[in-house]
Formats: structure tokens, sequence, C-alpha cells
């Protein structure tokens, strides 16, 4: 990698950050026990039996809103893709929407 990057590029020091990326564990889901013990949005959205807060008919005057725009707003800053209250489609649909999102954005990534 040495032989055809910039000259100021250490070959070496990325392979290392890659392998460090790579040996980091798929996160779970806050659903399926990921995140952060301490949240209040799990419970909520576990006890009303639903998989995201846009599928609850109080998430306008929800207590949590401000904790949960916060993290859909820092998962969307860092390129993450999250559903927002214009995604009122089921699963597939969301998938397929975003997965022509990322091929515009990235033409040589899709297939």
């Amino acid at each position: 990698m040495d032989e055809w990057g910039a000259k100021n590029f250490d070959g070496k020091e990325f392979m290392r950050g890659l392998t460090s990326i790579q040996a980091l564990p798929i996160y779970q889901g806050c659903l399926k026990g990921g995140g952060n013990d301490e949240c209040k949005i799990r419970p909520c959205a576990s006890n009303r039996k639903i998989s995201d807060c846009i599928e609850c008919s109080e998430m306008k005057t929800c207590k949590n809103l401000e904790a949960l725009q916060k993290v859909r707003t820092g998962a969307l800053r860092v390129g993450m893709l999250a559903k927002t209250d214009h995604d009122k489609t089921d699963q597939k649909q969301l998938i397929k929407k975003w997965t022509a999102e990322i091929k515009n954005k990235c033409p040589h990534c899709g297939a």
C-alpha cells in the first residue's frame, strides 16, 4: 500500500486503524440489549411494544422527545440513517429508500 499511496500516507497505520475498526463488536440495537443501560427511551418503546418511537401516537408530546431528538441528530450527523416522521412506511420499503439514497451518495459503492 505504501507504494501507491500519497507521499505522507502511512499505510501501516491506516491498516492498524482498519483492523481496530473491524474488531469492534457489531451494535445489537437498543431493543436487543445494546446501548446505554440508563436509556429512558428503550423501556418506553418496549412497554408500548413498538420497535421505533416514530410508531408512537404520543411521540410529539413525549417526555423523552428531547433525548430522542439528540440521539437521532447525532446519528444523522455522522452519516447514519434514522427514521423520521416522514417515514411512515414498512421496513422493506424504508430499506429500499435508504439503499437508493446510499447509491446516490456513493454511486461506486452500490451494485
